[in-house]
């Protein structure tokens, strides 16, 4: 092991979510903005702007708030396990990804981040386990053993989002907001911790 992957698998901090408040995010994420269109209120803590999105009329950006708001680590976490709630919507061929990426987060070594971000790079197909693949890769350090550069802010919230929400699309219609009211308890955790 070398010491990279060392001390990426000691022991993360227990802060789920990013430093600062909604409004602090909404400044300094590029992109959250542009995806979420109600905006918090300026005394707003995460979780009272959280449950605001949750009862507007596009409860879908409580979903986008919450892959911005988390840390990348965490936020990839709760996506597994959002995924993981509506796993008879993921394909057949989705089934490995999803192994790897378990794997990841039980043990989150370098070497085994970058090899899930290959293996979602070259997927023939961009599902919601492969864009969750390529927020693992995305999620701490450089995306690949020659690229020392962390990845840009908004990766790995764009794809774990993406993840999100194309496999709540892929639910029947009925069941959607069942999936949806599970998925945003699940956020509401991270936002509690």
């Amino acid at each position: 092991m070398t010491p990279a992957e060392a001390e990426e698998t000691t022991r993360r901090p227990r802060r789920s979510l990013r430093a600062g408040t909604p409004v602090e995010h909404f400044a300094t994420l590029p992109r959250l903005p542009d995806l979420v269109k109600l905006r918090p209120q300026p005394d707003e803590d995460g979780l009272r702007f959280l449950s605001r999105l949750r009862s507007s009329t596009t409860p879908e950006e409580a979903v986008t708030y919450t892959a911005f708001a988390a840390v990348p680590t965490d936020a990839a976490g709760w996506g597994y396990e959002c995924l993981r709630l509506m796993a008879d919507h993921l394909q057949p061929q989705e089934r490995h990804m999803m192994e790897r990426i378990a794997g990841w987060l039980a043990n989150p070594a370098t070497r085994l981040r970058h090899e899930i971000m290959r293996e979602a790079l070259w997927s023939p197909t961009r599902g919601p386990s492969v864009l969750l693949g390529l927020a693992v890769g995305w999620s701490t350090g450089g995306p690949a053993p020659n690229d020392p550069e962390p990845a840009p802010a908004h990766k790995a919230p764009v794809a774990i989002n993406g993840a999100v929400l194309s496999c709540l699309a892929r639910g029947p219609l009925g069941q959607r907001s069942q999936y949806l009211a599970r998925i945003l308890d699940m956020a509401e955790t991270l936002f509690r911790a």
